[in-house]
């Protein structure tokens, strides 16, 4: 039997490197968009922190330039969480966007593995029909050794 040769092996294997390599970068989005997550909380814990110490300002005796500063960092921090919150946002659409080359890149190996094996299947559909006509052969042959 022959073996059987994809003559577009070289494109599949093409397909499955991309698709290694869009695995690897959704998988960079995602750890991003985790990264940016844990800095938003922390500066949600930032802001919590510094209200609880205005309030224990406010209890205590009273301290205008303590208060201001208190204010101002509060508002800072509102600042700082709001770019923080676009970073997140970007970081979610640099998730999608990776997701979607994935799936696009998935949908291309998944076309060309099913040439393969419909071109595997016509390599041996082919075969056998050979082996059939060689069995034929041989048979008429031995067939016509023994009449003669």
């Amino acid at each position: 039997m022959a073996k059987f040769v994809y003559r577009m092996q070289s494109i599949l294997n093409i397909k499955n490197k991309m698709e290694t390599q869009a695995k690897m970068e959704l998988g960079q989005a995602q750890r991003r968009l985790t990264e940016e997550e844990e800095r938003l909380e922390r500066l949600f814990e930032r802001k919590r922190y510094y209200l609880e110490e205005g309030r224990n300002l406010r209890q205590a005796a009273l301290n205008v330039r303590s208060l201001r500063d208190n204010e101002y960092a509060i508002a800072r921090m509102d600042e700082y969480i709001e770019l923080q919150r676009e970073n997140v946002k970007k970081a979610v659409q640099e998730v999608e966007e990776a997701r979607a080359k994935l799936e696009e890149v998935m949908k291309e190996r998944k076309a060309q593995e099913k040439l393969r094996e419909k071109a595997f299947d016509q390599f041996i559909h082919e075969e056998n029909a050979k082996e059939s006509k060689e069995v034929d052969e041989l048979t008429s042959y031995t067939y016509g050794q023994k009449r003669g």
